[in-house]
């Protein structure tokens, strides 16, 4: 039985930690001690870590814990991700023996251009592509690029865990009722969220149909989006990569 962690690090992330109760794996250990201290409490060996992409919150921990565990480092092929042993791309998978899991691994880019995300045992581990409500800024792609990403995982199971790397779930919110505020569904997170972050605890995972119904992101196809665009645009019929591009748009102005 696999059992799955939200581990906090720095002021907003989140080390996920799967682990069959001897054995772990570790997703994005941008921050190595926290990560220490958990398989450490638990007595748990650290066998591999799968990394998303290449940015330092992500990858700081990787050289320390394939040191001090000698764990194996699936990654983006990029020499800009330090310690990493078994360098992956779009269409590969990662089957390890111990814990005796398989993730297919997806090619994401939008946030970055190596962008990677990892599916099995019904989880989406999707890095800064896909947050709880929202998605990653365009910091080295481009609006079609990151729609086509989110085609890929849009086309996963419905009961799909989504396991994303950083806490926004709430700031999301509050821009997704901008452009959506009379989305039921939309409301209900909010509360319900609200009450999670209330007592300290995680948002996260979501899943993939809540986030179909409420995460303007991912409902880039949806009319109302189409609509929202259109008016963004000032021009009628904008396809659904430029809706996307509207509404990446909207919340980056947003955000100031």
């Amino acid at each position: 039985m696999l059992t799955l962690i939200p581990l906090p690090a720095f002021a907003d992330n989140y080390i996920w930690v799967l682990h069959d109760g001897r054995h772990a794996v570790a997703v994005d250990p941008g921050d190595p001690a926290p990560l220490i201290a958990f398989l450490d409490a638990h007595r748990l060996a650290l066998t591999a870590l799968l990394i998303t992409h290449h940015h330092r919150d992500h990858t700081g921990g990787n050289a320390q814990l394939r040191q001090r565990y000698g764990c194996a480092v699936y990654a983006p092929e990029n020499p800009r991700i330090p310690a990493v042993s078994h360098p992956l791309h779009g269409g590969d998978s990662v089957a390890l023996a111990q814990p005796e899991v398989r993730f297919e691994v997806l090619a994401t880019p939008g946030h970055t251009l190596d962008h990677l995300s990892y599916v099995g045992h019904g989880f989406l581990f999707c890095g800064d592509t896909v947050f709880g409500c929202g998605c990653g800024k365009l910091f080295e792609g481009n609006p079609a690029m990151m729609a086509a990403s989110l085609d890929a995982i849009l086309a996963l199971p419905d009961a799909t865990r989504v396991c994303c790397a950083h806490e926004y779930t709430l700031s999301n919110i509050d821009f997704a009722k901008t452009l959506d505020g009379r989305n039921p569904a939309l409301l209900e997170r909010e509360r319900q969220d609200r009450a999670r972050r209330s007592r300290n605890q995680p948002t996260l995972p979501s899943t993939l149909a809540l986030e179909k119904a409420t995460n303007p992101f991912l409902r880039f196809h949806d009319p109302d989006m189409t609509a929202f665009a259109a008016r963004y645009l000032n021009r009628p019929h904008p396809s659904p990569a430029e809706t996307f591009g509207a509404i990446r748009a909207a919340k980056d102005a947003w955000d100031g």
